[in-house]
């Protein structure tokens, strides 16, 4: 018999690939794509991905063997499996993070140890330490018991050394067994058994069920299973009904139904059932374009014929959202799939109700709120999106910046939506990948074409138009006639001064959103930092409270009383007194949404209230609720972070408040200057969207700032010109590559000695392209002090051979033992 190997990836950060044996009992079983069991180290088991399937032997070493094969196809497309592989080359990252990112964790199966009562252990617990008793007393009375477990029942962190002395002491053994979480989801259902399942034998015996008083009972739960089985006024005796859905009808009782189970009139079985929620499609849904929309449609479509990514430039409230059902419509009938991304899942529960209108249980949402379980469905369904006679299928993926990593196999068309949206860049863990960009290597790996919508093209996309690699289509007119809001900026320091501020409000944003209350009308306050107040500072020795872990100030959070850091969750009660000098002449500084909220209520006391920010959307469907909301203007005034300026399409929404535009426009980042306009267009463009005219009032500190001039005006034009004029000059992206590396240490000292190696190091090969070492703004994050390096490459065919270059030096680096502990981020196009 032939002797066969396997190439596999594994879930873990390393670069190489691992070659296995296959037992002859699984020849011909395995495929690329698959899953299998393989030990790794010394006890671990992995669920591994087959790449390779061969008879070329390892001469180097002794192969083990694979344990077991977990699928009977593939999980993995082969399409899916080239843009892991782009993903790992261009982000400089390993197949394994990808790999790790990619599938849902119910997919990504390890093992895990096991331990219990060693055969030889003669009960001598006089050795034994108190928590070293604990566990064997909780062995003795079960069989096995994970580590994790035993951690939980003595309520201690570190458990392994307990476990390590348990087994050195002959005790206890350890094993490890692969854990597989997923699990269909199964509900029992009840139908007639024959000769039952016949209506003249179904009524003879309901007959003689009634004809006895102790028996009518039994005929009350047959006719409300017969109730549950009718469609279009006729009854089917054939039909299943769930057995959870029967006993909660008024007729149905639990002990009637076990009797006719027992007497074979009726009969229960299992069925696997989906976890996700099924949607009819309106028939009579259709997309009628207005004249400049109809007329974008058709460029785009002429744009596709000679490039294979457009970026389609409209103004917010332009109506993209309507091309893009149309360009779906067309790509769906060819029987190919959509994958369409938004940046943000609050914008997923608002677009996907739209597109279930005209597309039914054809759409599937993917994102991080979906639980395991959920995940592996989607997945599963997207696989066999290319499967004719499936009819679990999903065609059109809406979803979060993870739906890009699913298994597609005909994609025909890649949306993405805002695509200038910074929340499109991964940044941690690994893989560090632009959503965007990978999603046009996505749409060229598949022969698909992408469209990238936005009000506020990113420098990035728009140079690639005036590179003449993209295609360009504009969209410069509001949908339905209606207007651009009027922009007004408040000068606050001229406010302060005559006394026109209360709170945080101008007196003129108090007048605006009072006006529009009366009227009836919405108000979305923006401002880009949750809690309640920045920090809290001592009058008396100038001191904050930080961060244990990290180099910044604690934020007050007013609800739960706590002072915490955004960057790792550490929290403390507040104080009541100064920590430093005992001082009680304490005073909470600057503002969040939580204070916002707060101080409207004030102002407004009638007017409804909702906050959305990360505090207040942690729940599955939180998004959706807040929005529907609002929707349904069950809400007056929506006060929200950066997660309000996305897209989201409101009709009655006429004031739209920033309250600190500062915050922006002083950020010290290259981007900021393009960030501030993107954020304070977008969040504009939430007002006035229907036939209620909107206002936007901008409260600044700096109102003649250039960012804010652009905005008023709506040039984009004139933004862009000057800001590429000046990323021209500095050499700095979209003109040139960037890439971002961050050493990481918990002593200061060791990171900056391996700064100083690093940069010697950087300088040999990339000369006047290194910027750095050089601490960040937070130079110390979860107990990890950083160094931050910048590396520009040119944008050209010698990018692949300076990656290449870089990756050696990072290899050097790694191998000098004194910084074996320092952690090396790579960051590419940070």
């Amino acid at each position: 018999m032939q002797t066969f190997f396997v190439d596999v990836i594994l879930p873990l950060p390393i670069e190489a690939r691992f070659t296995y044996r296959v037992p002859q009992v699984l020849n011909g079983k395995l495929a690329f794509g698959m899953r299998v069991i393989v030990p790794f180290g010394n006890n671990k088991l992995y669920a591994a991905i087959v790449e390779k399937v061969h008879e070329n032997a390892p001469k180097q070493f002794t192969v083990k063997y694979v344990l077991d094969v977990i699928d009977d196809r593939p999980v993995v497309s082969e399409a899916q499996y080239r843009l892991w592989q782009w993903i790992a080359d261009y982000y400089m990252c390993t197949i394994g993070e990808v790999m790790a990112a990619a599938l849902p964790s119910a997919l990504r199966l390890a093992s895990e140890t096991k331990v219990k009562i060693h055969p030889e252990f003669d009960g001598d617990v006089s050795v034994l330490t108190p928590y070293e008793l604990n566990v064997v007393e909780l062995l003795i009375h079960r069989e096995t018991m994970t580590v994790a477990d035993v951690a939980k029942n003595l309520q201690v962190a570190k458990v392994m050394p307990i476990i390590k002395s348990l087994v050195d002491k002959r005790a206890i053994i350890t094993d490890e067994e692969i854990r597989n979480p997923y699990k269909p989801k199964k509900e029992t259902v009840v139908k007639l058994a024959p000769p039952y399942d016949q209506e003249a034998e179904f009524m003879a015996l309901l007959d003689r069920l009634n004809a006895k008083p102790q028996t009518s009972s039994q005929a009350d739960t047959l006719l409300g299973f017969m109730m549950q089985t009718r469609q279009n006024n006729r009854y089917h005796f054939d039909a299943a009904v769930p057995k959870a859905e029967l006993l909660k009808g008024e007729h149905a009782s639990q002990s009637s139904l076990q009797t006719l189970l027992k007497k074979g009139v009726l009969q229960s079985e299992e069925r696997v059932i989906s976890r996700l929620a099924e949607f009819a499609t309106d028939q009579t849904a259709e997309v009628a374009l207005s004249a400049p929309q109809e007329t974008a449609f058709r460029q785009i479509k002429q744009s596709f014929e000679h490039y294979p990514v457009t970026l389609l430039h409209g103004v917010t409230g332009s109506g993209k959202t309507e091309i893009y059902i149309k360009l779906i419509d067309e790509v769906l009938k060819q029987g190919r799939q959509v994958l369409y991304l938004l940046p943000e899942i609050a914008l997923t529960s608002q677009i996907v109700n739209r597109l279930r209108k005209y597309f039914g249980d054809r759409v599937g949402v993917y994102h991080s709120r979906f639980n395991e379980y959920e995940r592996v469905e989607i997945w599963n369904r997207v696989l066999s999106g290319g499967e004719q006679d499936d009819t679990s299928k999903y065609q059109l993926i809406l979803g979060a910046r993870s739906a890009l990593l699913l298994p597609y196999k005909e994609l025909g068309l890649v949306i993405v939506d805002e695509e200038h949206d910074g929340s499109y860049k991964q940044m941690d863990p690994a893989p560090r990948y632009h959503a965007r960009d990978a999603a046009v290597m996505l749409a060229q790996i598949h022969g698909a074409k992408t469209l990238l919508g936005t009000a506020t093209p990113s420098l990035e996309s728009y140079y690639n138009v005036q590179l003449r690699k993209f295609g360009l289509v504009e969209l410069m007119q509001r949908y339905a006639d209606s207007h651009l809001p009027d922009i007004y900026t408040v000068n606050m320091s001229l406010a302060t001064k005559r006394h026109e501020v209360q709170g945080l409000f101008s007196h003129f944003l108090i007048e605006q959103m009072a006006q529009a209350l009366e009227r009836q009308e919405q108000i979305i306050l923006f401002q880009n930092r949750r809690g309640y107040a920045v920090r809290m500072i001592c009058h008396t020795c100038e001191s904050m409270p930080k961060c244990q872990y990290c180099d910044v100030t604690l934020t007050y959070h007013k609800k739960t009383n706590l002072l915490k850091c955004h960057y790792c969750g550490y929290a403390i009660e507040v104080p009541h007194e100064c920590p430093t000098c005992h001082s009680t002449d304490i005073e909470m500084k600057g503002f969040g949404t939580e204070q916002v909220e707060d101080t409207l209520a004030a102002i407004f006391p009638e007017a409804r209230i909702a906050r959305m920010d990360t505090d207040t959307t942690r729940s599955k469907n939180a998004y959706q609720q807040i929005i529907t909301d609002f929707e349904q203007h069950k809400t007056d005034i929506l006060v929200g972070t950066q997660m309000v300026t996305k897209g989201l399409d409101f009709d009655r929404v006429s004031v739209v408040g920033i309250l600190n535009a500062d915050a922006l426009i002083s950020f010290p980042d290259f981007r900021a200057f393009e960030r501030a306009f993107q954020l304070l267009s977008q969040v504009s463009g939430r007002a006035g969207r229907k036939e209620v005219p909107g206002k936007v009032v901008i409260q600044t500190f700096q109102p003649h700032h250039p960012a804010l001039r652009y905005v008023e005006s709506n040039d984009f034009m004139a933004m862009y010109t000057s800001q590429i004029a000046e990323r021209q000059q500095f050499r700095l992206p979209p003109i040139t590559r960037m890439v971002k590396i961050t050493l990481k240490h918990t002593e200061e000292q060791t990171v900056m000695a391996a700064a100083q190696q690093l940069q010697g190091m950087l300088r040999e090969v990339f000369a006047g392209n290194v910027m750095g070492p050089a601490a960040p703004l937070v130079s110390r994050i979860q107990n990890y002090f950083l160094q931050d390096f910048w590396i520009k490459m040119s944008r050209d065919n010698t990018l692949a051979t300076k990656k290449q270059q870089l990756r050696e030096v990072l290899r050097q680096f790694k191998q000098n033992p004194q910084f074996k502990q320092v952690r090396c981020v790579v960051n590419v196009d940070a």
